[in-house]
């Protein structure tokens, strides 16, 4: 079949979480017999466990359909033409949710148009908007369209009125579809063939060629396989490439495409989406964002890349010491086919030998933990999570603090600074109310309030990251009933007014206790630690002191009574003073253990586990 970059078209769909998006690709795969029906699955792009189980997207997946219209035949089902070459349609499907917003941006620079979905029961929320701005300022064409208008909830004409505000357009011009039923699916493709315009390409050498990584996966045998948009030339099997930021050489192994799942092919040419097999088993090598040109004809790296910066560190420990071989071997595995994840070895003196990670945020920590008990059947102990702060000392020295129990003493610090983040909410005007006050309890600043279709609000609010990481998610969805939305992105850093909180055993600090918080809370949060470590912690041989120590001072203690056993149990008889010498006796031999450290604590590994949950 000749290549006729005409009848390309490239797109993705921009969605909520839970808005109908895989839903509506898998009715995109049947209507153009991508796959048989016979093999047909709900969400088919969703090839994870993890994705099916929770319904929601995680990794990107591309496909490649092919569509039997010609641009005259769009107003109506007419068949093809003898002559007539039918459309190719590249559709990604790609993550909602702001953890993956990088990998959502390099994914709409690989396509010229993006169908805007919306689910006519739940109207605009907080995360489209967000993914919206990025389309827009990738420049593509954006297709609106109201999903679920089969639903009994659905209130289409108030949706489609919310989507005309926001994009400016007329509400006749949004399209109603549904992908439970199929409804209107036809239609939206037509559209996507009339208004999303043609690849174009750039370089007009014969010897050009580049292309942009948007994702990756690792195979145990064929190495790291990059999913690319052929911006320029063509490539094909045996081809020495190069990535042009990590500056790294590989050849070809094979290309191809997806549909959906991976179709091998002679070559791959402008404006087409595929995969190229590059047989590295490297990690590190292969990002988002890196461009690949041949080798003997490099072409600069494509504008905008950027390096994922972890946001979120939580430290990951085997909970047998036995296991360590085991998820050192796993964190690589996962590290070759998510860049964005990074890992260091620590040692703790409780918890033995584990790692640092980091994390693009709170999703992605609970993804890649629970990918990690999954598929490599590994027990874990996580700590709480926490992040980065920038410390001025006094002596004039600056340094970065990744984990809680390397934060300077009051005493020595001049200044921290903090990650803040600017969260875009939309709500219900009847939980306006409680919504303000926990934003207060969080410290939130409201920057921004406009009314948004009638019943509903957007906020635009200012606060610390450390307080969206203190259970701010879970208190939203209390304070709404769940039917508030919230997305962010990172804002800026700024002076910090927190303190170290350290859990004293038996006056010896417990490192993996201690955490960052705010000075406001610090007696609140001292006294919770407390509490709970000393309904959880068992006794000991010796009287245990429990404490919370911070500002300088112990702001909360609480003792666990020693183990008492009956020393004079085996007398029968006799003057009562020899039974008074036993135990004062013991008595004595508990204070020595608990006053002069000759007794050791032993914390049972459930009272770490306990303490690391909410």
């Amino acid at each position: 079949m000749a290549h006729d970059l005409s009848k390309i078209r490239n797109f993705s769909i921009i969605a909520h979480i839970d808005h109908g998006k895989s839903t509506l690709a898998d009715r995109m795969l049947e209507l153009t017999h991508t796959i048989e029906k016979r093999k047909m699955q709900d969400q088919v792009l969703d090839s994870m466990e993890l994705e099916r189980e929770r319904g929601i997207t995680i990794k990107m997946q591309p496909v490649r359909m092919t569509y039997p219209l010609a641009p005259s035949e769009a107003s109506g089902a007419l068949p093809l033409k003898g002559g007539d070459i039918p459309y190719t349609l590249n559709l990604i499907d790609t993550p909602g949710h702001i953890d993956f917003s990088y990998e959502v941006s390099r994914a709409l620079k690989a396509v010229e148009g993006s169908i805007l979905l919306v689910d006519a029961t739940q109207g605009v929320q907080a995360q489209t908007l967000t993914t919206l701005e990025m389309a827009k300022a990738s420049g593509l064409v954006i297709i609106p369209a109201v999903s679920k208008v089969d639903s009994p909830l659905a209130r289409p004409e108030e949706v489609k009125l919310e989507i005309a505000t926001v994009l400016g357009c007329d509400p006749s011009t949004v399209l109603e579809v549904s992908g439970k039923t199929g409804s209107g699916v036809d239609d939206l493709l037509r559209q996507v063939i009339e208004r999303v315009p043609a690849p174009k390409t750039t370089h007009t050498g014969a010897s050009d060629f580049d292309a942009l990584v948007f994702d990756f996966e690792y195979s145990n045998h064929q190495g790291v396989i990059v999913y690319i948009r052929v911006l320029d030339g063509t490539v094909k099997k045996g081809d020495a490439l190069l990535f042009a930021v990590a500056n790294e050489k590989f050849q070809a192994l094979s290309v191809g495409t997806f549909s959906p799942t991976k179709t091998e092919r002679d070559s791959l040419s402008a404006g087409e989406i595929g995969y190229i097999v590059t047989g590295i088993k490297q990690p590190g090598i292969a990002s988002v964002g890196d461009t690949i040109t041949l080798f003997k004809n490099p072409l600069p790296a494509l504008p905008g890349y950027q390096n994922p910066r972890p946001v979120v560190w939580a430290s990951v420990y085997p909970e047998s010491a036995d296991n360590f071989p085991d998820l050192k071997h796993a964190l690589a595995r996962l590290r070759l086919s998510d860049s964005a994840f990074s890992y260091e070895e620590e040692t703790s003196g409780a918890l033995g030998r584990g790692f640092r990670c980091g994390f693009l945020g709170m999703l992605h920590l609970e993804i890649i933990t629970e990918r990690l008990r999954r598929e490599h059947n590994l027990d874990l102990v996580v700590t709480q999570p926490s992040i980065t702060y920038q410390v001025k000392l006094k002596n004039g020295k600056e340094v970065t603090v990744y984990s809680p129990h390397l934060f300077p003493a009051d005493g020595e610090i001049a200044e921290v600074l903090e990650p803040w983040v600017r969260l875009h909410l939309m709500t219900p005007n009847q939980y306006l109310g409680g919504l303000s006050l926990l934003c207060h309890e969080h410290e939130g600043e409201v920057v921004d309030m406009e009314n948004f279709g009638g019943d509903r609000t957007k906020l635009e609010v200012l606060m610390p990251l450390r307080e969206l990481m203190r259970n701010f998610f879970d208190e939203l969805k209390s304070a709404t009933s769940g039917y508030a939305s919230v997305a962010y992105d990172f804002a800026e850093m700024r002076v910090a007014d927190v303190t170290r909180l350290d859990i004293l055993l038996a006056d010896e600090v417990v490192p993996a206790f201690t955490r960052v918080i705010a000075r406001r809370r610090a007696l609140e949060e001292a006294e919770t630690a407390v509490e709970k470590l000393h309904e959880i912690m068992p006794r000991q041989m010796f009287e245990m002191k429990i404490q919370g120590f911070a500002l300088g001072r112990i702001l909360s203690s609480k003792t666990i009574k020693a183990f008492m056993k009956d020393v004079t149990q085996h007398m029968y008889g006799g003057d009562i003073t020899r039974k008074m010498k036993l135990r004062e006796k013991q008595k004595d031999g508990k204070k020595k253990m608990a006053s002069r450290g000759k007794g050791k604590v032993n914390i049972p590994h459930e009272v770490f586990l306990k303490m690391m949950k909410k």
